[in-house]
């Protein structure tokens, strides 16, 4: 799936053409509800916040700005977020500061919260120690979710290649973590 090829799309539906619309969803739908199942764990639940995020789509696609993102990153973009506004509808809201108390993670100490952070700031450090375009790469590989093929296409490279810059990263990430 091209990502010149989805833009089109979004572009399309921005003109309430049905038809793109329904391509777009053919062409995309698997990989957004395996966001919203991701985050949300659940089946019936990753479905209805599928519906929401092509309701989503079909409102605001003419919001999209194409050399602002890869349009595949901001349909996922949405679908992250409204799994996300899903699972905070599902919290109760704390009315005073004993509920919130019941509510904290008991779990987690001051001490392990210092020490998640110092983990969080050695991450951060190691990837200061990639290339810019391999750390962008593998950021967006594990964090926004893309594939090879898109991070290949964004980044104008062949996917093999893609491949070897992502493997080799993840091998400088460990060896800088392990010291």
């Amino acid at each position: 799936m091209a990502g010149n090829e989805i833009s089109y799309l979004i572009g399309r539906v921005s003109l309430k053409d049905r038809k793109a619309f329904s391509v777009l969803y053919e062409k995309s739908a698997s990989k957004l509800f395996g966001i919203c199942f991701r985050i949300l764990r659940d089946r019936s639940e990753a479905e209805e916040a599928l519906q929401d995020v092509y309701v989503k789509i079909w409102q605001r696609a003419d919001r999209y700005v194409e050399s602002e993102t890869n349009p595949m990153a901001w349909l996922a973009a949405i679908a992250r977020n409204q799994a996300i506004d899903l699972i905070r509808a599902r919290r109760p809201v704390a009315s005073d500061i004993d509920a919130a108390y019941d509510i904290a993670d008991p779990l987690m100490t001051p001490e392990e919260a210092v020490v998640l952070r110092s983990e969080g700031r050695r991450i951060d450090g190691c990837m200061e120690t990639l290339e810019p375009d391999r750390a962008l790469a593998v950021r967006r590989a594990y964090i926004e979710g893309l594939s090879y093929e898109e991070l290949a296409d964004i980044h104008g490279v062949p996917l093999n290649t893609m491949r070897t810059w992502l493997r080799r990263s993840l091998l400088k990430l460990r060896e800088c973590m392990s010291r």
